[in-house]
């Protein structure tokens, strides 16, 4: 019986040389830090509201004003994501990198459009309304973990790189004094 051989994996890091020199350079870099904790407080805060509307039938517009506000700062973050992922990494969406997150994007911005639609038009009652405002909070609390872990991700490689940089000066440092 023949032994399956095991795989060679090549790690691939998140960041090149070169495109960690570019996002850490970015103004665009800075924007997505700040959008994106206020996008995150006024979620919590939208959440709120929506879970208050559905459980009590109380206070519908503040809970629509909050999803309409959501909505524009996702637009906003996502506009000047692409930006960033263009500048970082040479295109607009879908860098290796970044591909499953931007997918996952796609359906978060697609259900808070649909809500939008769906207010503008009247096509569902508040509570339907209210449902899939939930259901698009839902992928965008999915989503945002996506990012919170490249992030952990990209943090704990610099670490790692900085650690072996270190490493081989000192080597380098131990190596020149005994001759």
């Amino acid at each position: 019986m023949a032994r399956a051989r095991p795989r060679a994996t090549v790690a691939r890091t998140l960041y090149t040389a070169e495109e960690r020199r570019r996002r850490d350079e970015s103004g665009w870099t800075v924007v997505q830090g700040i959008l994106a904790p206020v996008q995150f407080a006024v979620f919590v805060v939208s959440l709120a509201l929506v879970l208050r509307f559905v459980a009590t039938g109380e206070g519908y517009a503040a809970a629509t004003w909050s999803i309409v506000v959501k909505t524009m700062l996702l637009y906003a973050i996502m506009v000047t994501g692409c930006i960033w992922e263009k500048v970082v990494f040479g295109r607009y969406l879908f860098a290796p990198a970044f591909y499953w997150e931007d997918v996952f994007s796609m359906l978060v911005l697609a259900l808070h459009t649909a809500y939008l639609v769906a207010l503008a038009t009247g096509w569902l009652s508040p509570m339907q309304q209210m449902a899939l405002a939930l259901a698009a909070y839902a992928a965008y609390v999915t989503n945002a973990t996506q990012f919170l872990l490249k992030l952990r991700m990209a943090r704990l490689e610099h670490a790692r790189e900085q650690q072996e940089r270190e490493a081989q000066q000192r080597g380098l440092g131990t190596a020149g004094a005994g001759t």
